[in-house]
């Protein structure tokens, strides 16, 4: 009988109470669509035109300063403020609802130069970077109004990100966005049924299966997921149960540097080119609750499909039906722990 795992079939996705539909031999089709251009890692330490550069002009007028390390500021042109909003006018008919929205956008700089990104950083360069996304998140929390504080990255241009200097962003909101609150009622609804952390299980059965893992550090594991959508999709998890960054001991932000080195540097490795991602970390919201349900973790979203050219695009049944995956998730994770954790890239 044929493997399961490559049969058409549908996955349940418990984080988000969803279904992903799995179809592995589509990759066989021809492909005549769009091809990409192949992204090289860049190899100049220092580029005059671009805005996150040390000592170089932003375009927004001010004037990055000399740094050495991490460099943090509010982002010019963020997609919320900090200042209180007046409510709109409320229209005639209950479907058309609105309310106010607040946040304060920054971005954080990982290094001062400019051809790196973390695939290409040491995870003692990268562990400064897990510290200042700490140090925003406690800062952020106590700030009565912000109710979630999301950190995230943009990879490459195919992802959308504006510049390649190596950066994150880290928005916080004076509500719980779309995707944290999904996942909040889900692990809420998992501990209220069982007692039991819905992310603590679900590592326990993908370590009894040993399919989808990648690697494991002492601190955390990182999987392709069973319900994964995205070809490459990736799952970073804390093996301890803890809601947020704040809570994390000093050897588990080495832990979680070193993971996301590895995984970074796995995905670069794949098709030998600065993979596109976006990666961001979903944890506790701060709206001043108790969320005993909550258990960090990190999702990897790249877009490639076929080759460093050829992407997954999200578009017809995706966008009026459900997700659909194209590679089984089981050989997505083959293929990524075949990599090499060397980059194909030699620094310098």
């Amino acid at each position: 009988m044929e493997n399961r795992d490559q049969q058409v079939h549908r996955r349940w996705n418990p984080l988000r109470q969803s279904w992903v539909l799995v179809s592995p031999h589509r990759t066989d089709r021809p492909w005549q669509g769009e091809v990409g251009q192949k992204a090289a890692p860049l190899e100049i330490s220092h580029d005059p035109q671009c805005y996150l550069c040390p000592g170089n002009k932003r375009a927004g007028g001010a004037v990055n300063p000399s740094y050495e390390g991490v460099f943090l500021f509010v982002n010019d042109y963020a997609a919320l403020l900090p200042e209180p909003v007046v409510a709109n006018e409320v229209p005639g008919s209950p479907l058309l609802k609105s309310e106010p929205a607040r946040g304060l956008c920054k971005v954080l700089c990982y290094h001062p130069d400019h051809s790196l990104t973390l695939a290409r950083m040491t995870s003692e360069e990268i562990r400064p970077v897990v510290d200042a996304w700490t140090e925003e998140y406690v800062e952020l929390a106590s700030m009565a109004w912000i109710k979630y504080v999301q950190i995230f990255e943009n990879r490459g241009a195919m992802m959308g990100a504006s510049n390649p200097h190596p950066h994150g962003q880290i928005w916080s909101t004076s509500f719980v966005p779309d995707e944290p609150a999904a996942e909040t009622e889900a692990q809420r609804h998992h501990l209220a049924l069982t007692g039991r952390c819905l992310l603590c299980e679900y590592v326990a059965a993908e370590q009894a299966a040993a399919k989808r893992i990648i690697f494991e550090n002492q601190h955390f594991i990182a999987l392709v997921p069973w319900w994964a959508v995205w070809p490459f999709e990736a799952l970073l998890v804390s093996r301890r149960h803890l809601g947020a960054l704040p809570e994390l001991r000093n050897e588990e932000r080495d832990g979680l540097a070193d993971a996301l080195k590895r995984l970074t540097t796995r995905y670069d490795n794949l098709f030998e080119t600065s993979f596109p991602y976006t990666m961001g970390f979903h944890q506790s919201p701060t709206d001043g609750g108790a969320h005993p349900e909550w258990h960090f973790h990190a999702h990897f979203y790249p877009p490639l499909l076929r080759s460093a050219t050829v992407r997954k695009f999200m578009v017809g049944f995706e966008m009026l039906g459900m997700p659909q995956r194209d590679i089984a998730p089981e050989g997505a994770a083959e293929r990524l722990r075949d990599c090499s954790e060397e980059h194909f890239w030699p620094r310098g």
